[in-house]
This record gives structure tokens, sequence and C-alpha cells, in this order.
């Protein structure tokens, strides 16, 4: 999460992934995917950086985590999957063990 700052001075926390796009004209407002808007005090190039650092801090985080052995990530099949493939994808094999 960023925190950043209405314009009336409170501070609150947004989920950086949701946000669809950051328009300044000339008050920076934050467009999330589903259409809420939030108008904040921050620049444009202020919340460009703080996205910036909460990604640099969740990569260096997962590298800090210890490897787990045996666990594998792997794509769960849908009946979907199974039905009929998209041409050209490739067939999803289940994680080996």
């Amino acid at each position: 999460m960023i925190v950043v700052t209405r314009l009336n001075g409170s501070r609150f926390a947004v989920n950086p992934d949701l946000i669809e796009r950051i328009q300044e004209n000339p008050d920076t407002t934050l467009v999330m995917i589903e259409g809420t808007t939030y108008v904040v005090r921050e620049t444009l190039a202020e919340v460009i950086e703080l996205i910036a650092g909460y990604r640099a801090r969740v990569l260096a985080t997962a590298r800090g985590l210890p490897a787990v052995e045996g666990q594998r990530l792997s794509v769960v099949r849908s009946p979907a999957d199974d039905d009929g493939a998209r041409p050209g994808a490739t067939p999803l094999r289940p994680a080996q063990r």
C-alpha cells in the first residue's frame, strides 16, 4: 500500500496495483480500475515515486524470503481449459512433485 494525502489533509492508503491511471490537471487524481477517483496533494511524480518504492520493497522482501524445498508455483487448470483451448495456446501440464 502507498500512503497519500487528500486535499483536506487526511491521509489514506491505496493499493497501487489497483490504480488504472494518474492524472494531473492541475490536481493529481488517482483513477482506480473500478472507476473510483481520489484527488490527492502529491504530484504525479511523487505518486510514481511512491509506487516505485512500494514495488522495490515487495521485490526486496521476496528476495529475502527463504526458499522452501518441494514447493513450486504452478497453474491450476479450470474446466474451461479442457473444453476448447485457444488456438496456439500452450497446453497446461500439472506441476511435478
